[in-house]
């Protein structure tokens, strides 16, 4: 069973050494499997310190009564309850920091990345002047760490309003109580951002994610070097590779299955003066029955939702990427550019540069590999965190 330090009153709980070496090794998950004590009297979302099963100390961490990540760690130092205000304030003015340092040509862009920037369980991201916030797990939802976090941030940033995005698969399994997205802050839910030059709609209460992909922000910009002639994009979503190629290309056609995010695309191609065909279809079907009725393009950009959510999901995934990719490869002319992306945490780099190739060799076609990409700057990348990395992308040539 737990115990209580009479030093620092936070609840202690014991992890397997499997546990301890993940740790050890600089990742900041202990999964519920790897947990020594049984921890059934640790609160909901508590502070606990953490320790191997000889009792040496490990840490600081939050604790999920719930989730199969029992803890995410907070600190390798030992803290108190009382701690916990001032490093939340520390690390929000960190990220901040450091997306001064690294975002340029954007007022929209990832503020907080979860574990990437030591706050687990909090996502920040920022449109303008609104900031789109989600509380992902029992510790950050507190309503005391809730608090903090609010008010850092609207002190480093100043934004005319907050809205807080809920996933409700995410709270479910949080076993939080059912909530709708919600204005926080201010009153204004919608805003008009730039990106790469390109201006974009937000609105803060509906769509994916909390708005936009804009992991995708300098994947856009460097598509857009390479784009020319006749493009296709697939998984268009609201439009951010396709208005991104438009200046470049002599016509651009953005396929999604969604009819309201081509309602938005349509409406930020409005908003940019570009003539854009918008198309309502399955990308599968499409694909198919465009490459067996020979239609041709230079620039094709294939950006599928994720389809490997676990690594049971990884052969019907490959055979979906590669399907995507084959079609894609036998429609492009002769130096045409194929754009392709896995935003699967799941599929390494290395195994969506061999489907390509894969698939190339069934298309009987030759490519070069022009560039390996990778999500934007403002979405850090921890290499002992490797779930921080989730999104590749490859540019290549089909000679």
């Amino acid at each position: 069973m737990p115990t209580t330090s009479a030093a620092n009153d936070l609840p202690e709980v014991r992890v397997s050494a499997r546990g301890a070496g993940r740790l050890e090794g600089g990742h900041v998950w202990v999964y519920r499997s790897d947990l020594q004590t049984t921890a059934d009297d640790v609160p909901a979302g508590a502070l606990v310190r953490v320790a191997d099963q000889r009792g040496k100390p490990l840490g600081t961490a939050l604790f999920s009564s719930s989730s199969q990540i029992a803890i995410r760690m907070l600190s390798a130092e030992s803290l108190v309850q009382a701690d916990l205000p001032a490093l939340l304030r520390q690390r929000t003015r960190s990220a901040v920091a450091y997306r001064k340092l690294v975002v340029k040509d954007t007022d929209a862009y990832r503020v907080i990345f979860s574990e990437a920037d030591f706050l687990p369980g909090l996502i920040v991201d920022r449109y303008g002047d609104l900031l789109s916030v989600q509380f992902l797990t029992q510790a950050m939802d507190s309503a005391p760490v809730r608090d903090v976090v609010l008010a850092a941030l609207r002190e480093e940033l100043q934004p005319v309003a907050m809205i807080e995005r809920v996933e409700a698969r995410v709270r479910e399994l949080e076993q939080l109580g059912a909530r709708e997205s919600q204005v926080l802050y201010g009153s204004a839910t919608r805003a008009v951002f730039t990106m790469n030059g390109i201006k974009f709609h937000y609105d803060g209460l509906h769509g994916q994610k909390t708005g936009a992909f804009l992991d995708q922000r300098e994947n856009y910009a460097a598509a857009a070097q390479y784009a020319h002639g006749d493009a296709l994009d697939v998984f268009c979503y609201q439009g951010g590779f396709a208005l991104h190629l438009a200046p470049k290309c002599g016509s651009v056609t953005g396929v999604d299955s969604s009819l309201p995010a081509l309602e938005v695309a349509e409406e930020n191609a409005q908003l940019n003066g570009r003539e854009i065909e918008w198309m309502e279809a399955n990308a599968f079907d499409l694909l198919k029955d465009y490459a067996a009725a020979g239609r041709h393009y230079d620039t094709i950009v294939v950006d599928p939702p994720a389809f490997a959510k676990t690594k049971r999901d990884l052969p019907a995934a490959g055979r979906g990427y590669k399907e995507l990719n084959l079609r894609a490869l036998k429609m492009l002319r002769p130096g045409g550019i194929l754009v392709t992306c896995s935003c699967s945490y799941h599929v390494s780099e290395q195994q969506l540069q061999d489907i390509v190739v894969a698939a190339a060799l069934d298309a009987r076609r030759t490519v070069r590999l022009l560039e390996k990409r990778a999500q934007a700057k403002d979405h850090p990348m921890v290499p002992t965190i490797p779930e921080t990395s989730y999104l590749k992308a490859l540019i290549l040539q089909a000679v």
